[in-house]
C-alpha cells in the first residue's frame, strides 16, 4: 500500500484505468452551460488541474460523478466511468438546449493515473508513447501529487490493486466501487472537502439542498478509512456496532478499505468501546488525510 505521505524513494506508478472514458464539452457556451449545472466552481479551475465534480439530482444526490479539466480555450474534459458515459451525455444534452456547445465521447483517449517519485514530465520524456499526453493534477489527493494523463497510447506500469490501495489511503471514493449513483450526497463522499462543490458560486442543479447541509452542518455520513488485523470482507458488507448498522464497506484491498459511515454512530461506538464490525471482522477507523471534518462532540442521533 502506498502511504498517504509517500516520500522520495517511491518509483513512479502508472495504472491504465480501463473502466474510465472522456466526455468532451466544447464551444463558446461550454463553460456557462457547465457552470450552471455541475457542483464544482469552474471559475477556480486552472489549466493543469482535474477537479472532482458531480451532476446532481434536484434533491441534491449524485447522479453522475467525474473529474473535470480544461481542454483548450473553450473546452472541458469530463473523466467518468465508461459505463455511465452515454447516460451522462444524454443528461447534458437535456440541459444544453440552444447553448453553443458540442458534446462528444473521446473513445480514442486512454485514461491513466500516475503517482510517485518521478514527475509526469520526466516520465513523458522517457516514453515516446506518452509524448502527446498532458499531466493534470488530481485534486482529490491533497497530501501527495497524483496525476491524470489522457493519451492514445499510454505506458502503464502497475496494476489495479496499487490504485485501489492509493485511493483507500487518501479516502478517495468513487461511484460503483464505494456508493451507488442517486444514493449519496456530495458531503457523504467528501466533495465538500476536496473542492468538488463550489459554495460561493451561483445556482446549480441540487444546490439548495447541498448548501443547506453545509450551512446547518447536518452531514452525518462520511467516507472513512478502515483497517483490520485480517483481510476485510467483500465490498457492500454491512458495518455494525452492537447489532446496529452504522455504514457500508466500499473499496477493499487486503486489510484496508473505504467505508461510508454515520460518523455520529462511529463516535458513539468509540465512546462506549463498542466493537465495530464488518461481518465478523473488527475494524479501526481513521479520518482520511487532508479531510477537515471531525467526529461530532455529541453523538447519539438516531435519524
Amino acid at each position: 500500500m502506498v502511504p498517504a505521505n509517500a516520500s522520495p524513494g517511491y518509483l513512479m506508478a502508472s495504472v491504465l484505468l480501463t473502466d474510465r472514458t472522456l466526455v468532451r464539452v466544447a464551444g463558446p457556451d461550454a463553460e456557462h452551460l457547465l457552470q450552471n449545472i455541475v457542483t464544482a466552481d469552474l471559475d477556480t479551475l486552472a489549466p493543469g488541474q482535474a477537479k472532482p465534480c458531480a451532476l446532481l439530482t434536484p434533491q441534491g444526490k449524485i447522479l453522475f460523478d467525474f473529474l473535470i479539466s480544461r481542454d483548450g480555450p473553450d473546452g472541458f474534459l469530463l473523466d467518468c466511468r465508461a459505463d455511465i458515459a452515454p447516460d451522462l451525455m444524454r443528461r447534458l444534452m437535456l440541459y444544453k438546449l440552444r447553448a453553443k456547445a458540442e458534446i462528444s465521447q473521446q473513445k480514442e483517449s486512454l485514461v491513466t493515473a500516475s503517482w510517485g517519485d518521478e514527475s509526469p514530465a520526466s516520465q513523458n520524456e522517457s516514453s515516446a508513447s506518452q509524448s502527446d499526453s498532458t499531466a493534470l493534477r488530481d485534486l482529490r489527493f491533497s497530501t501527495m501529487p497524483v496525476w491524470r494523463m489522457y493519451a492514445q497510447q499510454i505506458d502503464a506500469r502497475s496494476d489495479q490493486s496499487a490504485w485501489r490501495a492509493l485511493r483507500i489511503a487518501h479516502g478517495v471514493a468513487e461511484s460503483g466501487s464505494d456508493y451507488e449513483l442517486s444514493d449519496a450526497f456530495p458531503h457523504d463522499v467528501l466533495l465538500d472537502q476536496n473542492d468538488g462543490v463550489g459554495f460561493k458560486k451561483g445556482c446549480y442543479v441540487g444546490q439548495e439542498v447541498v448548501s443547506r447541509m453545509q450551512h446547518r452542518g447536518t452531514a452525518r455520513r462520511r467516507v472513512m478509512v478502515v483497517s483490520a488485523d485480517a483481510p476485510l470482507p467483500a465490498p457492500g458488507t454491512d458495518i455494525t456496532a452492537n447489532g446496529r448498522s452504522i455504514g457500508t464497506l466500499g473499496t477493499v484491498e487486503g486489510n484496508t478499505g473505504l467505508a461510508i459511515v454515520r460518523i455520529d454512530r462511529v463516535k458513539d461506538a468509540l465512546d462506549s468501546a463498542t466493537p465495530m464490525l464488518a461481518g465478523d471482522t473488527p475494524l479501526a477507523f481513521a479520518i482520511p488525510p487532508g479531510a477537515r471534518f471531525t467526529l461530532p462532540a455529541d453523538a447519539g442521533g438516531d435519524a
